[in-house]
């Protein structure tokens, strides 16, 4: 029996690969799993911005989108979301939202320094959007109740994730800079309410007093190749 298929199942098989999506409101077709930046990048467009680091670390490639027949307005990451049929996309080259002026030196941790700079969050009207927004899956709302509260260590470690993509901010009805606030957070906490870590105060001064000098020029002078050998066998115990 002939395992050649015939034309028209072929062209159905490739039909059922790809997905129909809609990008700035030109239609293409694209292959089905592909992350919504690599599917633009094959319908042929170039990222010169908001392309990031491609890992889903740097919050660059905001991205809003929606589907056919849908009304409700989705959010994520380009880098990570795959592309379904029928969805309409649209990247934001940046999330504007104005960020409050402050000297960190002169910030006090005190339990109303988050509203101060950041008044609006008194507008928070609870609604969740931000937190289903989020792509780190934050608990976003918790944190912006904690800052309103004057909680800045519970800001600080319910956001330690946070990647500044400001898809929290777009959805926000009482227009919240969530992620600016949560930066001065981290911020105030690092320096005023985190313990100290003793080991790296030691260390600080071990290499003020040049103990690793003779062994950065040494790594210095060695080639790339050397260097990754090194790395590549860094850990194990020399026979």
């Amino acid at each position: 029996m002939s395992e050649v298929k015939g034309l028209e199942v072929v062209e159905k098989e490739k039909e059922a690969k790809m997905v129909r999506i809609y990008i700035m409101g030109k239609e293409y077709l694209v292959p089905a799993g592909l992350t919504i930046m690599k599917a633009m990048e094959y319908a042929g467009y170039r990222f010169i911005r908001g392309c990031g680091c491609r890992g889903g670390f740097c919050g660059a490639c905001s991205t809003v989108y929606r589907f056919i027949d849908d009304y409700k307005l989705y959010t994520g990451l380009a880098c990570q979301t795959k592309v379904e049929d029928g969805m309409y996309l649209t990247q934001l080259p940046f999330v504007p939202a104005n960020k409050a002026i402050y000297d960190l030196d002169k910030i006090k941790p005190t339990p109303n320094i988050l509203l101060r700079y950041y008044p609006e969050l008194a507008r928070c009207v609870s609604c969740n959007t931000c937190t289903k927004a989020c792509p780190q899956d934050i608990e976003v709302m918790y944190a912006i109740q904690a800052a309103i509260r004057g909680d800045i260590e519970e800001v600080a470690n319910l956001t330690f994730d946070c990647i500044q993509c400001g898809l929290c901010t777009i959805r926000c009805p009482a227009e919240i800079q969530h992620y600016h606030v949560f930066q001065l957070a981290r911020r105030i906490y690092g320096k005023y309410i985190q313990p100290r870590a003793k080991h790296l105060e030691e260390r600080i001064k071990e290499i003020e007093s040049g103990k690793y000098d003779e062994e950065m020029e040494k790594l210095m002078k060695m080639s790339v190749e050397e260097l990754k050998k090194l790395y590549e066998n860094r850990g194990r115990i020399e026979d």
